[in-house]
């Protein structure tokens, strides 16, 4: 199982598809598109945060469940990211302490759960480290209304916290192996060449592994 990491706009999605057709194995993409929360916490994030950060855990823990008990599978988002953004609703006050502990023993009895699986653990997770800018650039490239610095200029300070916790993030991450892709140096959504580069590294990877 490989999971794929990174801040909002990385390009998670078009790797994890690269990484899905590479190794012809299913891809559990993260719910977005399908999400009946994601727009009312960018209308209202304090009213809504908690409601949306406990139904991607749920939808997290769906998919991760689902891929330990089959062969070779991609997911674009996991549950092992998920605390970080729900501790940043927390300093951000849209989040209270109260719901941050029961969020934290929700996470940790799901954790424990997986602790049962048939894996413990990815065999590689697959960090994408982009610039701020390259965030951005994407967050605008995909072009949802709701995510967009024009539609809420309050967006680029979150969009700034968010970018500036994944390094500590992916420093501190220790359940699996681990790699970072330089997604500036490598555009793999738009270059074929590129994109074969870094599938290589991927595949060097797990050789390395194995």
């Amino acid at each position: 199982m490989l999971v794929l990491a990174g801040t909002i706009g990385a390009g998670k999605s078009s790797l994890a598809e690269l990484v899905g057709e590479h190794y012809g194995t299913d891809v559990f993409y993260e719910s977005v598109d399908d999400n009946p929360v994601l727009d009312l916490y960018y209308k209202d994030p304090k009213k809504y945060a908690f409601l949306l950060q406990i139904y991607f855990l749920n939808k997290r823990f769906e998919s991760i469940k689902k891929a330990y008990i089959q062969d070779n599978n991609v997911l674009d988002r996991s549950i092992f990211e998920d605390a970080l953004f729900l501790d940043l609703n927390v300093d951000n006050g849209n989040v209270t302490k109260t719901e941050q502990k029961i969020y934290h023993e929700l996470l940790d009895n799901m954790m424990e759960e997986l602790e049962g699986m048939p894996k413990k653990a990815p065999d590689l997770l697959i960090y994408i480290d982009v610039s701020f800018d390259k965030m951005l650039e994407r967050i605008k490239m995909r072009g949802r209304s709701f995510e967009q610095i024009d539609y809420d200029p309050g967006l680029y300070n979150y969009y700034k916290q968010v970018h500036d916790a994944y390094p500590d993030w992916y420093a501190n991450y220790h359940t699996s192996p681990k790699l970072r892709i330089d997604g500036n140096k490598y555009d793999f959504v738009n270059d074929k060449a590129a994109a074969e580069h870094v599938l290589k590294q991927i595949d060097e990877a797990l050789t390395t592994i194995r």
